[in-house]
Parts: C-alpha cells; sequence; structure tokens
C-alpha cells in the first residue's frame, strides 16, 4: 500500500528538529532509519502531515565511553552497535541482541534509539536494555540539556513511551557490564522474526556463586518487562542447572503475555520458564 502524502523535512541540528516538531505537534513524526515507521506509513495505521528525518543530524551518531557507561547516540545503527568493540567489550547482551534484529538490510538502516522509541513489546532490544539498566536522553525545545529517564520509567505502554509531544529521543547510555555473562534466547517459528517471546539474561558470577542477576522479557506484556522476581531469587544461587531451573521454572508468573495466532498466553508463559533457564544457565557458564 502507498502512504498517505506528507511532508518532508531534513533538519541539521536537533535545535531545528525540535523547532519542526514543536510546531506541527502530533501531525509529525520522527524518522531516523525509517525501519519502524515506514512500515506503519506504508499500512496507513499512521499518516502524518510531516516527517521530521533527524537522520543526517551529526550531533545523534556515534557510539561513546562515558567512563562508566557506553552512550549509543539516537543516530547510530544495528550495524554499527554490533561494529563496535566498545558495546562487544561492555555490553555482551546487548551485543547479542541486536545480531537476532531482522536482516543484514534492516541492521544497516535501522537504529537501536528508534527502536526504544517504537516501544513494539515483541522488539528484541528493548528487553536488554532496560535489564540493563539504561537511561534514555530525552530532549525539549529551549531546555538546555536532556532530561534522564531511567530505562525502567521509560517504557509506559503498547507503543508507548516517556517521550512526550515536542520532545526527542537523542541517545540512550547503559552502564557497562564488562565480565558479566550475557544470553539472549529468542523463539520465533522464522529465523530472524519478530519475536514469540524472549529472554535476555546478564550474569555476574563469584566463585560458582550467582552475585547478581538481571533478566528481561521480550513480548510477555505490553511493553518490555524486568523479571524482578527471578532475579532477586537467583541472587547467592549456586550456578548449578538445578538450581537454576527451579527459580527460572517461575519467570511467566504474574505476566500478561499476548494471545495471538503464534500462541496463546499460557503457551508464552511456558516458554518464559524454559527460556529464562536456558537464558540464565548459559550466561552463568553452564
Amino acid at each position: 500500500m502507498i502512504p498517505a502524502p506528507f511532508d518532508y523535512a531534513a533538519p541539521a541540528t536537533v535545535e531545528e528538529a525540535l523547532a519542526l516538531l514543536a510546531e506541527h505537534g502530533d501531525e509529525a513524526k520522527v524518522m531516523a532509519g525509517g525501519q519502524s515507521l515506514l512500515p506503519v506509513l506504508r499500512m496507513r495505521l499512521n499518516a502524518p502531515e510531516l516527517v521530521v528525518d533527524i537522520s543526517g543530524i551529526e550531533s545523534l551518531k556515534g557510539i561513546t565511553d562515558t567512563g562508566d557507561g557506553i552512550r549509543i547516540g539516537a543516530g547510530a545503527t544495528y550495524q554499527e552497535v554490533l561494529d563496535s568493540d566498545l558495546v562487544r567489550e561492555h555490553l555482551g547482551l546487548l551485543h547479542k541482541a541486536v545480531s537476532e534484529v531482522a536482516d543484514p538490510q534492516i541492521r544497516h538502516r535501522g537504529t537501536v534509539c528508534g527502536a526504544l522509541a517504537h516501544a513494539d513489546p515483541a522488539g528484541d532490544v528493548g528487553a536488554p536494555v532496560l535489564a540493563l539498566d539504561a537511561t534514555m536522553e530525552v530532549q525539549a525545545l529551549g531546555v538546555v540539556g536532556p532530561r534522564q529517564v531511567a530505562g525502567a520509567d521509560f517504557f509506559v505502554d503498547l507503543f508507548e513511551t516517556a517521550v512526550g509531544e515536542g520532545e526527542l529521543l537523542t541517545a540512550v547510555t547503559i552502564p557497562k557490564h564488562t565480565g558479566w555473562g550475557s544470553r539472549y534466547e529468542k523463539f520465533v517459528r522464522v529465523s530472524h522474526q519478530w519475536a514469540i517471546i524472549g529472554i535476555a539474561a546478564a550474569v555476574r558470577s563469584e566463585g560458582g556463586v550467582i552475585a547478581e542477576a538481571k533478566v528481561g522479557m521480550t513480548n510477555m506484556g505490553s511493553k518490555p518487562l524486568r523479571a524482578t522476581a527471578v532475579e532477586a531469587a537467583l541472587a547467592g544461587q549456586p550456578a548449578t542447572e538445578e538450581a537454576i531451573a527451579e527459580i527460572c521454572a517461575r519467570a511467566g508468573e504474574g505476566t500478561e503475555p499476548p494471545s495471538d495466532l503464534n500462541g496463546k498466553a499460557d503457551y508464552r508463559r511456558h516458554l518464559a520458564g524454559v527460556l529464562t533457564r536456558r537464558a540464565v544457565l548459559a550466561a552463568a557458564g553452564g
């Protein structure tokens, strides 16, 4: 299907982009790589008056070391994240999850921040970013510096985030998890499709004991989730298959996953237990 007609603007600076968003309000949509927005436009699920293309804004590009964390600009593509030695060394979980996103063509165009702003609960990057305690930078017109939004507060509901009208997600900063084991387990019908469910796990082990575990869940609700009860139960437990399996079997409890053609909610809860066990065991070195 052909999208409805829209005007197009390609600002050179963040300030220009914010001015356009302020002028057009909810009739404007932001595009970075276009891999989330363009399918929506083609299906006419949204018909904005203006598309604001931020892909040419130099200040939004790049992946940098902040000392305690890694900052990924809104213009950084999936492929740039995969190619980054900083991400590979310090954010192994995100690196693994991004490698599961779609196909090479999409990874060379789509952006991590674009996926976060789109907030599809079946997307691959929300769960690991949430699990790794990321902070999002959200900029508004006329405000000096971005406001910092914790990952736990960023995802609000289905396709809804804390980015308000006229605001722009400019970057995500993720604390370094150097030396942590990690694993992203994704259950799909066809390789590199949207996740039926996915589990993102990072584990810090000390002497065969799980010192700390972080677990994010893909497509187990209307937004990416953190399995906090499982994380708390794993802390201090031996990194053995028996101990991990007993705790992770309850990973789906209290969640409200969707029921659709790919699987009913109860099936997804069952898969959550299976995949959480696999992900945590692998991340713990088992």
